[in-house]
């Protein structure tokens, strides 16, 4: 069986596929629209700052892709009436949605974990977790009318295994986790499928606010660690479910 490192798909195989990415004008989420629109993928792009999703829908264009559609939301302040009014608005639209990766997400100030401001600590998990909720309890009933559906959450090493001063951010990636889990394993005998994502040490602005000293060419691009990304959202992974996957080895 093909790891999901060296993935290679094949040429056109997310054609017909309509696949919402969070977080999509910038770093890993702009890339893997990038990516997914260069096999065929139809994209609907949704973040905070619609000058880059511009570039991203920009760059699709330029690529020969698929028009996709922008769709600028603030996850800081969005209830779950605005993910309900947007997905209604997307089902008039497009009808099916096939892979939804949930991307965006903030880091939050590393520091000791009685020094976590009550203000940080709820807008980080509203980022990261509670719109991650609203939205899929938003688009669950548009998943289930699909025989295939991959939905992916993006984790961290540190959503697995707490790290000292990165509380905030730790918790709200296990409670990702944990989330993933409860869906895999209510939907486990459907077509929708439930997984991670762990991009580990890639270059990208996140990873230079947490580690400033590093220097950004020792890592991997978010190109480099698209193959796991690619497998997800093709049919090859139709059987995976519940899984959190690493982008790169351990």
């Amino acid at each position: 069986m093909q790891s999901h490192l060296e993935y290679i798909i094949t040429e056109n195989a997310l054609q017909n596929k309509t696949i919402i990415i969070t977080g999509a004008g910038d770093g890993i989420g702009k890339q893997a629209a990038i990516t997914f629109a260069k096999y065929g993928a139809e994209l609907i792009l949704l973040g905070r700052t619609v000058a880059k999703l511009e570039s991203t829908y920009d760059t699709i264009i330029e690529n020969g892709g698929i028009t996709p559609t922008i769709v600028p939301i603030d996850f800081k302040g969005a209830t779950p009436k605005h993910y309900q009014d947007m997905v209604a608005s997307i089902e008039g639209q497009y009808k099916k949605i096939d892979v939804v990766l949930f991307n965006a997400s903030i880091l939050g100030n590393l520091c000791p974990f009685e020094e976590i401001k009550e203000a940080e600590f709820l807008e980080v998990n509203q980022v990261n977790l509670s719109s991650q909720f609203f939205m899929t309890q938003a688009l669950l009933p548009l998943l289930k009318k699909n025989k295939l559906a991959s939905v992916i959450y993006t984790t961290s090493s540190v959503g697995r295994t707490g790290r000292a001063y990165w509380g905030t951010y730790s918790i709200s990636k296990f409670a990702t986790e944990g989330m993933m889990q409860v869906l895999a394993d209510e939907y486990k005998n459907s077509g929708l499928r439930f997984n991670c994502i762990n991009p580990g040490a890639t270059r990208t602005t996140m990873r230079a606010k947490a580690f400033p000293g590093e220097k950004p060419d020792s890592l991997k691009t978010p190109e480099d660690i698209m193959p796991t990304y690619l497998y997800l959202a093709s049919d090859d992974s139709k059987d995976v479910n519940g899984q959190s996957l690493d982008c790169q080895p351990q």
